[in-house]
């Protein structure tokens, strides 16, 4: 590799690496209250519905987060977006960990789903418009990669805040360290991002053009930027930048694409497993007949496997994505999740008083089956397809559309998950559901869902007028 094409390589591994940040405390969020979440049922005694809403909480925060980011990023810029990400990640880390009452809880932890809806819809965007065709595959996946760290390292952290003390201390104490912790990544990705450039495709639509055409030259070469940028003047030149293009030209069936994909990647279940798996190998006896105590410890370790599978099998697509493409991904791990939850769920309908220790190491391989075939393919191709297959003016509102259905679903998984689980149709039958989802995204993956690597945003942009 010459010179200059490894400082290029460096320079769009920072930039998109920094950002990336954003999906490692997206993940730590999303996944500290797995540890929390039992402690805080404890403190303040809440029923299965209470439950629901506490661990959600976040997640409402994430609905509105992601609907105004794509708006707010077109109109000043994903850098200063990120940093006001930054900045609510860390004020809701650390509030988070204090809250005198579960009402304070609940808007605390809405204010960090602000920063979680707002990163989860700008920071794919960001990488996407930064890195060359030939890298985006893989750096667009680091996005994923970075939520999946930071869920792995999230469920271990509590695994060892957890064994520092006993029921009673993580009740009163623990799960507060859980929760505040989150609060050193976020000062640090506030800082790094000062050492970060804006978004060349956002500069341009701003009349910038020196300063994209500088960005684009640090990120491929001279070659790369006068060639980008001359797609980039063409293409602005063709769009007048409505969102209603979205919903009455060519560019519904993007919008369709994305919408349905991203509501398929949560309606699976995949957050019931990233929330609840603490929960769920505890009911289950995480392959031990011993105290309560044990048995919680026990489902704290089964969860950190989760965590590496989820980590393990993210590299993989990593590896694979710019090589066998998109969409044999999809295909084969939407079938190996349809599986792996149909047996999940025919596990729990034949064991209805609980599962002896070896039948607990195999619903243990099931989950983690199941986790890692999501990891190889919806879990990161979902955010990259979203990312490359909206016209370049309208790609932060569009963003948001699908940004604000991941968490609309996710919401609606999180809140119902214990209902279904404890009051409504039992785990058999939750986990049929998951399993149907999955099945019905494999459908619309053969369908519907079109490759898109090797191509530039403005070629892709343009093939949808063949349609």
């Amino acid at each position: 590799m010459s010179d200059s094409r490894a400082s290029a390589l460096r320079f769009v591994l920072f930039a998109s690496g920094v950002t990336a940040i954003g999906g490692f405390l997206f993940g730590y969020d999303t996944a500290v209250i797995n540890g929390a979440n039992s402690y805080i049922k404890e403190l303040w005694d809440l029923k299965p519905a209470w439950e629901g809403t506490a661990t959600a909480s976040m997640l409402l925060g994430c609905i509105p987060g992601a609907m105004f980011a794509g708006f707010l990023s077109d109109r000043f810029g994903r850098k200063r977006l990120l940093f006001l990400c930054a900045i609510l990640y860390a004020v809701s880390g650390v509030l988070s960990a204090f809250p005198p009452t579960a009402g304070w809880f609940l808007a605390v932890r809405f204010l960090g789903g602000l920063g979680i809806g707002a990163s989860s819809m700008v920071c794919p965007v960001y990488i996407a418009e930064i890195a060359p065709e030939e890298w985006r595959g893989r750096l667009g996946t680091l996005f994923q990669l970075a939520i999946v760290v930071g869920i792995f390292l999230t469920l271990f952290v509590n695994m060892l805040v957890h064994g520092l003390g006993d029921e009673a201390w993580n009740t009163a104490i623990g799960w507060r360290w859980m929760l505040g912790l989150e609060a050193v990544p976020a000062v640090a990705f506030l800082f790094l991002l000062f050492a970060v450039p804006e978004s060349p495709r956002w500069l341009a639509q701003q009349g910038r053009e020196a300063e994209a055409e500088e960005v684009l030259r640090r990120a491929g070469g001279a070659e790369h930027a006068q060639r980008q940028m001359g797609e980039i003047r063409a293409a602005l030149a063709e769009e007048v930048g409505r969102f209603s293009e979205l919903l009455t030209g060519p560019f519904r069936r993007p919008l369709l694409i994305a919408v349905l994909l991203m509501a398929f990647s949560q309606l699976c279940g995949i957050n019931a497993i990233i929330y609840y798996s603490t929960r769920i190998f505890a009911a289950a006896g995480a392959g031990k007949e011993v105290g309560a105590a044990e048995l919680k410890a026990a489902a704290f370790t089964s969860t950190v496997w989760i965590g590496l599978v989820n980590l393990a099998f993210t590299l993989v697509a990593i590896g694979l994505i710019d090589r066998a493409g998109r969409r044999p991904l999809l295909i084969l791990g939407s079938a190996v999740q349809t599986a792996a939850l149909a047996m999940v769920g025919w596990m729990y309908h034949t064991h209805p008083n609980g599962f002896s220790p070896e039948e607990a190491f195999w619903l243990l391989v099931c989950v983690v089956t199941f986790t890692a075939a999501f990891a190889m393919s919806t879990g990161p191709i979902g955010w990259l397809l979203c990312s490359e297959i909206f016209p370049n003016r309208v790609r932060g509102r569009a963003m948001s559309v699908a940004a604000m259905t991941v968490w609309i679903t996710d919401y609606i998984v999180t809140w119902s998950f214990p209902k279904l689980n404890d009051e409504w149709v039992g785990p058999a039958g939750t986990f049929w559901i998951y399993g149907g989802v999955s099945l019905l995204a494999l459908l619309f993956v053969l369908a519907a869902v079109p490759e898109t690597k090797g191509r530039t945003l403005e070629e892709i942009e343009r093939s949808w007028t063949h349609y």
